[in-house]
């Protein structure tokens, strides 16, 4: 019985947190949607910066009638959630603290403050570096018509330019948080410092093929990514021996 009702007050408690980061998400979108054109202004700006001088007078279109204003909406939910994240890691973190001794506290905060950090890291990586590089690559391919008969010029959609920058976002966000995958890993005992040295070279070959799935067919996005990813790892295998040594220490 007692199980039961501990089981019953854990449902709770989530749908109370779930309900908590839905009403707190529900209100930023709704904030973000007032301002939807000053962060269209934001995640357009890469685009804007890197034809200012080409001397082309360049625009976005939309061919359809509500692909702009889904696309404000989409854009104002991309902002609501990504300013939401870190309520949501709190949300998470009154969750599962009440459970936890007080060292097993201590050993998960770092990880909380470390998580958003990664993931604004990873989006300032696509957005000043990336995101540029890779429309000067695209932009190298236009022709003046000399040898095509017809001039070839990009006439970027907004809805495809937009979800293209979110998504590149997201992906390098996301997976900017291999180190806290790998250091939790670590902690319960799943993986060790040994275990990732010895697979390195497999993990280069994954890293490649999964930076060549989440970003575009072109060498600038997917070098981007697969190169920060390599660093991260070797930083991972850095912070699993320290895992290592001060259990070590631990025990000892």
């Amino acid at each position: 019985m007692d199980k039961e009702t501990g089981f019953i007050s854990h449902l709770a408690e989530l749908r109370k947190r779930l309900i908590h980061s839905l009403i707190f998400l529900s209100v930023l979108f709704v904030i973000c949607y007032f301002f939807s054109e000053y962060i269209y202004g934001f995640l357009v700006n890469p685009y804007a910066e890197a034809v200012r001088d080409d001397g082309i007078e360049r625009r976005l279109i939309f061919t359809a009638l509500q692909e702009t204003f889904l696309t404000y909406l989409k854009v104002s939910f991309f902002a609501a959630f990504f300013i939401t994240s870190p309520f949501i890691l709190i949300q998470i973190w009154k969750f599962i603290a009440p459970g936890l001794y007080t060292h097993e506290k201590k050993a998960i905060m770092p990880y909380l403050i470390i998580t958003p950090i990664l993931f604004l890291l990873g989006g300032m990586l696509v957005y000043y570096l990336i995101m540029p590089l890779a429309i000067k690559f695209f932009l190298s391919f236009e022709s003046l018509g000399a040898s095509t008969n017809l001039p070839i010029q990009l006439e970027a959609k907004v809805n495809e330019y937009l979800s293209l920058v979110m998504k590149l976002i997201f992906a390098f966000g996301l997976s900017f948080q291999l180190p806290v995958v790998l250091s939790l890993l670590a902690r319960i005992g799943v993986i060790n410092s040994t275990f990732l040295k010895e697979r390195r070279k497999y993990v280069v070959v994954m890293i490649f093929a999964a930076a060549a799935i989440l970003t575009p067919p072109d060498p600038i996005t997917q070098i981007g990514l697969a190169v920060p990813l390599l660093i991260l790892y070797e930083l991972s295998i850095f912070s699993v021996n320290i895992i290592e040594r001060k259990a070590e220490e631990k025990n000892a």
